[in-house]
């Protein structure tokens, strides 16, 4: 079964995050600013890498986290790849709302990225992407083609993974009204947008072993459901967010 290779300080995963900080990320959701309830759930990821990575006081280097936003242009958050203890180290940078939405150029990062890093990751867990947006496109071009050519990319443990957060009420036409009762998204469920079914097929299916870290959290994704998350709720990003720290670890070593 692929995506089992677990993250230990000798075999890291890599993530990495392209976040939208268009203007319209300062609109309001469950009483703050989008990008606040972003913010939050960064941070709480974070401490949780922390968490998995930490044995006595050690932080072990488990994780390697790369950060990017992007409004009309992309910008290196981290200035580089970073480990999670570097990252605890540093916090989570605060974002700030900007001006449009170039999602290719923020994927086109993604993309070259992982071709510098792909050939030391051979023994680790497969690299993923973790893509927060709250609407389409507007500079830049299509996002689709580059996302598919970094879903080809591989290690032996398996593909690229993308995960996609979409912060819209438009994105399903039923809210989730119990994120912890929600079965996922799946290839049948009605989906409210356009936009929404590009960014699905951009979304990998949830591995067997993400699902289970996600269950002993709570949450109940049911099998084939996609790495699309319709952030309507701020529980609904935080969920998104918690997936893209679960990737397998070791419980021997760090």
């Amino acid at each position: 079964m692929p995506y089992t290779v677990p993250a230990t300080s000798k075999t890291p995963a890599l993530i990495i995050y392209l976040l939208d900080v268009s203007g319209s990320m300062g609109e309001p959701l469950g009483g703050k600013p989008k990008i606040e309830v972003v913010s939050d759930a960064l941070h709480q990821v974070a401490v949780r890498m922390v968490q998995r990575s930490t044995k006595g006081t050690t932080v072990a280097p488990r994780y390697r986290v790369a950060m990017f936003a992007y409004s009309s242009q992309v910008t290196d958050l981290l200035g580089g790849i970073k480990t999670v203890s570097e990252l605890a180290q540093m916090g989570v940078p605060r974002l700030q709302p900007m001006d449009a939405t170039d999602t290719a150029s923020a994927f086109r990062e993604a993309e070259n990225l992982l071709n510098q890093e792909i050939g030391n990751l051979q023994d680790s867990p497969a690299p993923l992407v973790c893509h927060m947006t709250d609407g389409e496109y507007n500079s830049g071009g299509d996002p689709e083609p580059i996302a598919k050519r970094i879903m080809q990319m591989a290690v032996p443990d398996g593909n690229v993974l993308i995960e996609n957060i979409f912060v819209t009420d438009k994105a399903t036409s039923a809210p989730i009204s119990d994120p912890k009762n929600w079965d996922g998204i799946t290839d049948e469920t009605p989906l409210a947008s356009p936009y929404a079914e590009t960014l699905m097929r951009m979304s990998s299916e949830v591995p067997p072993t993400y699902a289970s870290v996600m269950a002993e959290m709570g949450y109940r994704l049911s099998p084939g459901a996609r790495m699309l998350f319709p952030g309507n709720t701020p529980e609904i990003v935080e969920l998104g967010f918690a997936m893209s720290g679960a990737t397998p670890v070791s419980p021997v070593s760090p």
